[in-house]
């Protein structure tokens, strides 16, 4: 124990002795997102993405509260006022566009000054999340604003590799968005896209929504429209995602790629017996050869040790089988199941919380999600 004592000293001097013998970095130099380019925003040029459009925002022809609202403005007298509320946030919207600029700039404003949650951080919460495709057309990301303040002017990115090529700007999960525009140094070539048709709509809850991805591109849904290369609606509503004949009559009005219906975490198994397969009904009605993928529930990370909780989603999974099996007796097609077991992994590594998705849950579901959604979707162009 002498010795010990007597040591400890010596080395606690010898390491102050080499952090003062460093001078420590300039962070702020080594990553624009960090404020290194609030002076260099001041130099671009802006170009309003309501000019030609975001993707996410169904049925863009219809009047809107807001321009960046998911819903129409007719969505307020009809869902719960939840789902209204909730519709508010910019979750799921992207904006994409081509530049040759060296360098990237966005300003925007959002509509909440709470910029986090105790489970969520700001970049996934309120920040904008820029990917761009590589030499071989394959998305990969780029640079994320970390928010501080309820409006955000700085250049996301600089000091880009030379050449043309095409980015995509995720817009906030869990905040909505007053205006955005994208700024380029003077002389950049730039062309808005306009937003890509056939979307895969998700209707859910908070984790269709986007909870508690660290930023905007690591929700599943996201990573999805990546994999896929189409655009994504993201009708996650957080506590609100149950199956509501409201939300089925906008997400009906939409010509989609695929309907992905993911709402048993908000729902007992009572509720899914009632709902689920008038929902079905309602959408084929409306889009006779549009797939249809149910999903199961998530099991919450510590329901191994829960027994409530385990019962809780094996009944819920049981009651959506249920639904699946007589609805593939009455000959609807086009329908396709996706278990939940194994959507967070078998490791209990996979949430934040236990319930909501971390990073690592989020490429877990996309994983179960990828097969079925591309059989599906393979399937239709087929016929």
């Amino acid at each position: 124990m002498t010795y010990y004592c007597k040591l400890l000293p010596v080395v606690l001097l010898s390491i102050s002795s080499y952090a003062a013998a460093q001078k420590a970095p300039d962070v702020s130099k080594l990553d624009p997102a960090l404020g290194v380019s609030k002076n260099a925003s001041k130099k671009l040029e802006w170009h309003d993405v309501t000019q030609w459009g975001v993707e996410g925002r169904i049925l863009p022809d219809q009047k809107r509260l807001s321009w960046f609202d998911r819903l129409p403005a007719s969505a307020e007298k009809t869902v719960a006022p939840k789902v209204w509320s909730l519709s508010r946030d910019s979750a799921g919207m992207m904006v994409r566009f081509k530049t040759d600029a060296p360098a990237i700039g966005v300003h925007y404003k959002l509509n909440r000054k709470r910029l986090d949650m105790p489970h969520m951080p700001a970049t996934g919460v309120s920040g904008v999340d820029l990917y761009a495709r590589d030499a071989n057309g394959r998305w990969k990301w780029v640079s994320v604003t970390m928010p501080g303040s309820q409006e955000i002017k700085t250049t996301i990115v600089e000091g880009l590799a030379p050449g043309e090529r095409e980015y995509a700007l995720y817009l906030p999960l869990y905040n909505g968005v007053q205006f955005l525009s994208i700024g380029v140094p003077q002389g950049s070539k730039f062309e808005g896209l306009a937003p890509r048709q056939k979307p895969i709509v998700f209707y859910g809850t908070s984790i269709t929504h986007g909870a508690c991805a660290s930023r905007p591109g690591m929700a599943h849904t996201a990573i999805l429209g990546r994999r896929f290369d189409v655009p994504v609606v993201n009708l996650g509503f957080s506590g609100n995602g149950k199956m509501d004949k409201a939300v089925g009559d906008f997400i009906a009005q939409v010509d989609a790629a695929a309907y992905v219906i993911d709402c048993l975490p908000n729902m007992g198994a009572p509720d899914v017996a009632a709902k689920c397969i008038p929902l079905v009904k309602q959408l084929r009605a409306a889009r006779p050869e549009t797939p249809i993928i149910l999903v199961e529930d998530r099991r919450r990370t510590n329901s191994w040790i829960l027994p409530a909780v385990n019962n809780g989603h094996t009944a819920n999974h049981a009651a959506l089988r249920t639904a699946y099996e007589t609805l593939q007796k009455e000959g609807v097609k086009n329908l396709y199941y996706i278990p939940g077991d194994h959507l967070y992994g078998d490791d209990a590594e996979g949430s934040t919380d236990g319930s909501h998705a971390s990073d690592l849950g989020f490429v877990r579901q996309a994983d179960v999600f990828e097969p079925i959604l591309r059989r599906a979707m393979k399937a239709t162009k087929k016929n």
